[in-house]
């Protein structure tokens, strides 16, 4: 069993199958009725360093779901690594709550906190990776196709954080994952590297383009994101010259898949990466995907948290 959420590629196929089918349990137990309050007693400290909607507000409502609470504290709170070393605050946080969820920039804070915190610590995104968007992603896969096993998800856009967990958990459940991205917005090296070990040994496909038109051939998923996160600000004007090309419209959808999903985590800049044809349209679940962040998290809650 592991103390701690910080990245997919922690867990192993048999692990990660689990959670979902636990999210899925526990996502017809809430729509029968309610869930049970096995977290009753227990608290989640939700540290944010960013702004959020999805990631405050679903964490928030799967503990109360489970009979638990969740307290937020603001970037002004807290100062990670500044105001307080970040040995202090997951010492200090240890006293007082059951587990730490951290929304940070730098995915080093969020590893320090599961170092020197005896609770759970969960990775709500950094830097590096986003594993929580992962399993909402992967389980609206499973709604859809019934198994994430041999499917072809094709990712269009910067090769950030939410690239580098969707390709980790396909490579961990037998997806096909191929990604196009312009040639200076790669995915880090070091994440590619692992996650060739870890297809070879679960049969995944991995391709990398630079042209979309190319990748989306036989997609039976589309996922895109923004082209400017939070922090890159300052590189608006080149990535709005760069990235038009990598746009899901009505054009590239219509050269997948027929039955393809087009995916976005949101916030999404429609008619930037991700046009409203598209984004209201009937290949669009990104909204029941946002709405799945609530059942995929409340199974890492349930699995982290209870009897602790």
């Amino acid at each position: 069993m592991h103390k701690d959420f910080l990245d997919i590629i922690d867990y192993s196929p048999e692990e990660l199958q689990a959670l979902l089918d636990l999210a899925v349990q526990l996502r017809k137990e809430y729509q029968a009725g309610g869930n049970e309050p096995v977290l009753k007693g227990k608290v989640l400290a939700m540290i944010f360093q960013k702004p959020s909607l999805r990631t405050r507000v679903s964490f928030d409502m799967a503990m109360r779901h489970l009979g638990g609470d969740a307290l937020y504290l603001s970037p002004s709170e807290i100062g990670l690594g500044k105001r307080e070393a970040i040995a202090d605050i997951a010492r200090v946080l240890e006293g007082y709550v059951h587990g730490i969820m951290a929304r940070v920039f730098e995915h080093e804070h969020v590893l320090q906190l599961a170092q020197w915190a005896k609770i759970p610590v969960i990775n709500g995104l950094s830097d590096y990776s986003h594993p929580c968007q992962a399993m909402a992603d992967a389980l609206t896969i499973m709604d859809k196709f019934g198994t994430l096993k041999d499917i072809n998800v094709v990712y269009v856009g910067d090769g950030n954080n939410v690239a580098v967990s969707l390709m980790q958990i396909c490579a961990k459940l037998g997806a096909n994952f191929s990604i196009a991205n312009p040639a200076d917005y790669a995915m880090p090296p070091e994440s590619i590297k692992a996650v060739h070990q870890i297809a070879a040994l679960s049969g995944t496909e991995l391709a990398f383009f630079e042209n979309p038109h190319e990748a989306v051939r036989d997609a039976q998923v589309i996922y895109t994101d923004s082209w400017i996160s939070m922090g890159q600000e300052a590189e608006t004007a080149v990535r709005e010259k760069v990235f038009p090309p990598y746009q899901v419209n009505q054009q590239l959808v219509s050269e997948a898949d027929p039955e393809v999903i087009v995916m976005h985590c949101l916030p999404a800049h429609r008619n930037q990466e991700l046009t409203d044809e598209v984004a209201d349209g009937p290949h669009s679940v990104i909204f029941k995907q946002a709405h799945n962040r609530l059942h995929a998290q409340k199974a890492i809650l349930y699995s982290l948290m209870k009897g602790k």
